[in-house]
Order: structure tokens, then sequence, then C-alpha cells
């Protein structure tokens, strides 16, 4: 799947993850020793993340039920925690930088598509 901005353009991420269930949820990036540019995980029902056990800092996109982006979070670094979004439904974990490079903004629309 490949998440993208259509204001922009601009492709986020081309290999999406979706953890949509309590197993996958709950393991998120734990045992990865990194992300690849490109690579992303969404985690659903989720309105803030831990890094607890984490070994790499990651970006974080917290996004509604209908995409709109309600927060942000750079370079959450290993054992961080990030704040939480009472309005997102949904994190989306990327490469730390992703956020800056892609110019994703606060009150955009995202897309997930095939």
């Amino acid at each position: 799947m490949i998440l993208s901005n259509p204001l922009t353009q601009v492709i986020i991420a081309n290999k999406v993850e979706i953890a949509d269930n309590p197993l996958s949820r709950m393991k998120g990036l734990l045992g990865r020793k990194s992300l690849v540019e490109g690579e992303a995980l969404v985690i659903t029902g989720c309105n803030s993340i831990h890094m607890f056990f984490m070994c790499f800092a990651i970006d974080v996109i917290f996004v509604d039920r209908n995409w709109m982006v309600v927060g942000l979070t750079r370079r959450i670094k290993p054992f961080g925690l990030s704040p939480i979004f009472w309005r997102a439904e949904m994190a989306i974990e990327l490469v730390a930088g992703s956020i800056d490079r892609t110019g994703v903004g606060l009150g955009q629309k995202l897309c997930l598509a095939e």
C-alpha cells in the first residue's frame, strides 16, 4: 500500500503495513533494527505511542478516522513517549526525518491506496 499527501502530491511511504489486531498493535516495530526509507507502519486505534525497548528514532504522524493529520512527533527516541493526541485514531510510524522531508503538516488529509 502507498501513503500519500494529495495536497502536495508527495508519496510519504510506498511500503505500508497495517497493525490492526491486538498482537500486531502490541508488537509494532519491536524487534526491528531499523525502518528503511519508504516504509511505514500504521497502528489502528492509537492516539499515542511509546518507544520502550526500541533501537532507533522514528517520526510519527497521528491521523483521525478520515486520515486528517491531528498530531506530529518528530524523531522520538528509544524509550521516549509521544504526547497523547485525543482526536487521533491511528499512528503512522516512519523513518526519522520523514515528516520534514515530505512536508506533512497539521490539518492535511492523507490517502492510503493499493
